[in-house]
């Protein structure tokens, strides 16, 4: 039976690349060919911008131009293993607009972010996303509440977000006409990098993986890791 375009769905959030974790693309190329995703969408924070921040940027880190360019070295590697990609619009994925603008600059004088990235024409950036699949309705967003079960009862939707990057669940609900779920799924960064010095103190700590919608029905894909922090092989 042919699959349709919405029926495997791979979700993954927050590489924030270049500061993502080194096993990212060996990780996302094993799933790949596991699951076979018919469509895969991004939830955001794809690059991370630290040099752009509004906070202040470590000097122990490239500035934003040589950032800018170690993150699409790694992209073109990214772009090959998804020449089609949806993506949701992010804090960090928005940070050179946030500064054109806090800084007067018309939106207008701006690269569009396909090109800043040189990304190839199938990665299409929305602000949110609504996937159909029959009566089935998904919501993706970067995300809105940490409480992701909530949200969907709110919206009457199925939601998936990321973000929270300490946040790597599944929720149900059940309602008169609909089961509806929520699905965080965590992060794809190094947690080691100095671009997340300022989470040390925090006691929740990165969950590495990301989720994937197969016939509607979502599924977390952790990436377990070694003690020296590396993936272990394994595909979930």
């Amino acid at each position: 039976m042919t699959k349709k375009i919405n029926d495997v769905i791979l979700t993954l959030s927050d590489l924030h690349i270049p500061y993502h974790h080194v096993d990212s693309l060996e990780f996302l190329t094993a799933i790949k060919k596991k699951y076979k995703p018919t469509r895969t969408v991004c939830i955001g924070d794809e690059c991370d911008k630290h040099a752009l921040s509004f906070y202040d940027s470590d000097p122990d880190l490239p500035s934003a131009g040589d950032e800018l360019i170690e993150a699409i070295e790694y992209l073109e590697e990214f772009y090959e293993l998804f020449p089609s990609l949806d993506i949701v619009d992010s804090n960090h994925g928005s940070m050179l607009y946030r500064r054109g603008k806090h800084h007067g600059i018309p939106r207008k004088y701006l690269l569009d972010y396909g090109d800043v990235l040189e990304a190839p024409p199938g990665w299409k950036w929305t602000h949110d996303l609504i996937i159909r699949r029959g009566k089935q309705e998904i919501y993706f967003h970067h995300g809105i509440s940490k409480d992701g079960l909530k949200l969907a009862k709110e919206r009457g939707i199925c939601v998936v977000q990321g973000h929270y990057h300490t946040e790597f669940n599944i929720k149900y609900c059940g309602t008169p006409n609909f089961l509806l779920w929520s699905m965080q799924v965590g992060c794809l960064i190094d947690k080691e990098a100095l671009a997340f010095a300022y989470d040390k103190n925090n006691l929740g700590r990165p969950i590495i993986g990301t989720g994937i919608i197969i016939d509607g029905l979502p599924k977390l894909l952790p990436m377990t890791l070694k003690k020296n922090g590396r993936w272990n092989g394994c595909c979930p």
